[in-house]
């Protein structure tokens, strides 16, 4: 109970910026949640259609790998399904890699959505902390103007105290915000990189059916 009303009177303590402060780390911490909860989905529903994919990419059946593909809503799933609908018309790789790279365009901003407000956020937490430590100096040191100048030190030292509170709180608003800003744009280069790489493992699997046949004929 000590500790919640430390809390309570930490914010209160601080002044009406404190409120903004917290809406911004309300929202930074939604944002985080949901990026976390979509990126870990979608990086699981990849991996489980890739471990399905990869044997018959290896021994050639792409049309059972195309129906496979197109009935997955995965981002893995749309880039194969537009290399696989190539397959048997184009005649060149970088035609099947154009196709790849333009259905990978377009999920690219997807796993990035949003992201980069947590950074936004934090820097915007720090600013609200710095601008109302200042507000709350000003009303201070306006305060004291009139005061006894034997109780001058004593209130001009306490209101200080109190202006550092929003400064604090913003910090440790920017900090976590920050924190989580580089996890997630980790986690999603993470899967972009697979994303890719499966690109690649798909493309050669391809090129060496087609190098087989050739030598075959």
């Amino acid at each position: 109970m000590n500790i919640f009303g430390t809390i309570a009177r930490f914010f209160q303590d601080g002044g009406h910026f404190m409120y903004p402060i917290a809406v911004v780390l309300v929202i930074g911490v939604a944002i985080a949640i949901e990026r976390y909860v979509y990126l870990t989905m979608v990086r699981a529903k990849n991996r489980s259609l890739w471990q399905q994919l990869e044997p018959m990419l290896q021994q050639g059946k792409f049309s059972q790998a195309a129906q496979v593909s197109s009935q997955s809503d995965s981002a893995i799933g749309q880039i194969l399904s537009y290399g696989l609908a190539r397959v048997q018309g184009a005649r060149r790789r970088d035609d099947i890699e154009k196709a790849m790279e333009e259905s990978l365009m377009g999920i690219v901003p997807k796993l990035e959505k949003r992201t980069h407000y947590l950074a936004t956020f934090a820097n915007l937490a720090t600013l609200l902390g710095l601008l109302g430590t200042v507000i709350g100096l000003i009303a201070a040191f306006g305060a004291v103007a009139t005061v006894n100048p034997a109780e001058k030190a004593n209130l001009l030292s306490a209101s200080i105290s109190v202006a550092m509170n929003c400064t604090a709180f913003g910090l440790m608003t920017a900090v976590p915000l920050l924190v989580i800003h580089a996890l997630l744009q980790t986690k999603t280069t993470e899967l972009i990189d697979s994303l890719e790489m499966a690109s690649v493992k798909f493309l050669n699997a391809i090129t060496e059916r087609r190098a087989e046949a050739g030598q075959a004929a």
